[in-house]
Formats: C-alpha cells, structure tokens, sequence
C-alpha cells in the first residue's frame, strides 16, 4: 500500500501546467535578468575580452609568425617545386621571413614591457605563448624543412626530422614556462626568440649538411635545458633591440646584393651562433664557482 504526504502531494501537478509553470518562469527570469544584471554582463564579459596595448602586440607577433611562413612558402619553396625558382627572388622571400621573425622578436620584446608598465588582460599569457609557438616555433621549423627540400646537399627527412625536434623543443619550453616557476630576471632553457634567430642563423651560414644539422639539434636541446639565460631587461633589451636592427640590415645588404652583403650576413650569422654557444658556458662556469663557494662558506662554518 501506497501511502502519499498530502504536502507532498501538492506539488505535483500534471505536465501541461508544469511546463507552463516553467516557461512562466523562464519569462520572469529573463525579465530579472535583463534589469537586474545587465550591468554586470556589461561590467564583467568585456574584461575576460578587450584586448590590452600588451595584447595588440602579442598578436603582431603571432602575425608575423605566420607571414613569415608564407613568404617561406610562396618566395621559396613553391617556385622550386615548380622549377620557376629565381635566385634573386628566392633570397628576398628568404630574407623577408627572417626579418619577420626578427620583427616578431621585437614585438615579444616590447609586450612585456607593456604589459609590465600598463596592464595586461586575463588572455596575457595564454596569447603570448600560443604567438611564440608560431612565430619562434612553427616559422623556424618550417624554414627547417624547407631548407631541407632546396638545399642542394640537405637530406629532406633527416631535415623534416630536425625541423620537428625544433617545434617540440619550443612547445615543451613554453609547457615549462607556464607550469615552473623561474628565478627572477632569468630563463631556463634558450628563450625562443633567441633560438629561433640561432636556428636561422646556422641554416643561413650554408654550412654542410651534417654540421648545420647538428647544430640545429644543439639549439634544441639548448631550448629544453636547465641552463640560464638572463631576460632581455634595460641595457639588455637595448642591446637585443640594436642586434635585431643591424640584423635586419645585414639581410637587407644579402637580399639586394649589396657590393660584401654575403660576407657581413655569414659574419653576423656566426657572431649569433657563437652567442648561442657561449652564453651557456658562462652560465655553467657560473654555476660551478657558486658551487665552489657555497662548499667553501659550508667548510669554513664546520671548522668555525
């Protein structure tokens, strides 16, 4: 037997009037809604939305990244395809996606310094690394593979090889970056934009196949490591800005075949390879003399 609260039974009641109940209030709800939260909609959406001055530049990054790909595949990898390819018109596309990337180096450069100084949105940094993974992962990668299809003694696999240890070796950096808290004023690992300007270096440099891909693996490998590198900050960042500009200028002379433009490009090319190499070693010599020093404070308290 059954047995049924009264109370209980009050509120049930049969689907027609429950469903005219509920769109009654529905109605009412959205009447509230409109009058009451209209202003919190309006107070509350944009700010997850509107674009800060730091973000604006965050997406000239990401657009220059990706120009930087076309430019790689219109200028240089389709006209090969095709056996339409111009040795002049080939060095200016070349030339125009590694200013691209220089461009987007600067752009990373000064929406920090935005950011710091003004304000940053929510999408702060979920917009910088997603314009780092174009412009310093995919752009340099797929200049890689490229290269590897052009070249006259490159290797095409191993070069599709090196191109994507390249591209995991940014996206894995920036996976770090995001989950591991840094020591202030330095990076672990080669910050992007300087990888990727080295890994366009040794490719620019038209070395053997065999030295440039190691080299390129090397950039790599140096992108994942522990070894520390300072951030781009006043006379550093002054310094970075004056090499991306004589940067530019050097590819500017290559492209248009200035009388010694080849000559000053591979000489540029190399004094940035040889940054990339020496700037871990001062940092592991550093390591090593703080670890001296801290073995030695530790024996002078044990004697004391």
């Amino acid at each position: 037997m059954t047995v049924i609260d009264p109370d209980a039974q009050a509120a049930w009641v049969p689907a027609a009037e429950r469903s005219t109940d509920r769109e009654d209030d529905f109605a009412g709800y959205a009447e509230y809604a409109d009058d009451d939260y209209a202003d919190d909609a309006d107070d509350e959406m944009p700010l997850s939305t509107r674009l800060s001055i730091a973000d604006t530049l965050t997406l000239g990054n990401a657009t220059c990244g990706f120009m930087a790909v076309y430019f790689t595949t219109t200028g240089v990898l389709i006209p090969h395809l095709t056996g339409s390819e111009d040795g002049g018109m080939a060095r200016h596309s070349a030339a125009t996606a590694v200013v691209l990337m220089l461009m987007a180096a600067v752009f990373d450069l000064f929406d920090g310094l935005v950011a710091r100084k003004l304000r940053s949105s929510a999408m702060g940094a979920e917009l910088d690394n997603l314009s780092d993974l174009i412009s310093f992962g995919l752009a340099p990668a797929y200049f890689v593979a490229v290269w590897g299809m052009v070249a006259n003694d490159a290797h095409q696999r191993i070069s599709v090889v090196a191109a994507v240890v390249v591209l995991l070796a940014v996206v894995l950096r920036l996976a770090r970056f995001s989950c591991v808290p840094m020591r202030n004023g330095m990076f672990q690992g080669m910050p992007g934009p300087f990888g990727a300007l080295t890994v366009i270096s040794i490719v620019l440099l038209e070395l053997p196949f065999l030295p440039t891909a190691l080299g390129i693996l090397g950039v790599a490998w140096l992108m994942v490591s522990r070894v520390e590198y300072p951030k781009p900050r006043g006379r550093l960042a002054v310094a970075m800005l004056c090499w991306i500009a004589l940067s530019m200028g050097l590819l500017a002379s290559w492209a248009f075949d200035a009388p010694g433009g080849e000559l000053l490009l591979q000489t540029g090319c190399a004094l940035q390879v040889v940054l990339g190499a020496v700037i871990p070693l001062f940092a592991t010599a550093r390591r090593v003399n703080a670890f001296r020093d801290n073995r030695r404070e530790a024996r002078a308290a044990a004697q004391g």
